[in-house]
């Protein structure tokens, strides 16, 4: 409606009511064409550091999909490194500590002999209460202390392992030899001796297989990973 017609039929009213018309009309010609919608609030720009995946791949600009592939590229590579890591500490736990062949095995397979033999425990006093640890450190407080222990291989090819720790009781303290053999065809080692030393008292052998009457290797018993005579 243009201003001629606007001023011709606003003058159809009486005078009173013209301006109240006039105001009307205006406001009706001023609100053509607009939205009653709220603007948008513009988003944050995507980078590597703050993109949480809630912008579509499809709103995002170049330089931010860039910045999206950058930082999921990133945590992927943490990932694997974590799955190395990961890796890496299970088999170390496993060799060293769960594993039968690992010196830890075979050190509270030992511990366990002693408290089970009468002849120690006469010495040592209760089973329960006996502990067994290794090579003492600076550190007095130190609760893991190191087993004395390592493996040699003789000119024949058999490895020889040898490891020596200390046990306490409540009545005396001594100090427990081990001796262990595997041939270069074997799988497992065989105690050649087991022995436990007390001052003052004459040496305790759980295990010697030079005095078996027996020391072919036929009447070798396996349990727990270890072959016993």
């Amino acid at each position: 409606m243009n201003s001629l017609s606007r001023a011709t039929h606003i003058l159809r009213f009486p005078p009173a009511l013209r301006p109240i018309i006039a105001a009307r009309l205006y406001a009706t010609q001023t609100g053509l064409g607009t939205s009653n919608a709220a603007p948008q609030r513009r988003r944050k720009a995507v980078t590597a550091f703050n993109d949480d995946g809630r912008v579509a791949w499809g709103d995002l600009s170049a330089r931010e999909k860039a910045a999206r592939t950058t930082q999921q590229t990133f945590n992927f590579g943490m990932i694997i490194v974590g799955a190395i890591l990961t890796t890496g500490v299970v088999y170390v736990m496993y060799t060293e500590v769960f594993s039968p062949e690992s010196k830890t095995h075979h050190f509270n397979l030992a511990v366990d002999q002693v408290k089970k033999d009468s002849r120690c425990t006469e010495l040592l006093g209760n089973s329960k209460k006996i502990i067994a640890y290794g090579e003492p450190t600076w550190n007095k407080w130190a609760r893991a202390r190191p087993i004395a222990s390592r493996i040699e291989k003789d000119r024949y090819g058999k490895d020889h392992l040898i490891m020596h720790f200390n046990v306490e009781g409540p009545l005396n303290k001594g100090v427990v030899n081990l001796h262990m053999t595997r041939g270069p065809n074997e799988s497992e080692f065989v105690y050649k001796y087991l022995a436990l030393d007390v001052k003052g008292h004459q040496r305790i052998y759980l295990e010697n297989a030079d005095d078996a009457p027996n020391n072919s290797g036929k009447s070798k018993t396996k349990l727990f990973g270890v072959s016993w005579r």
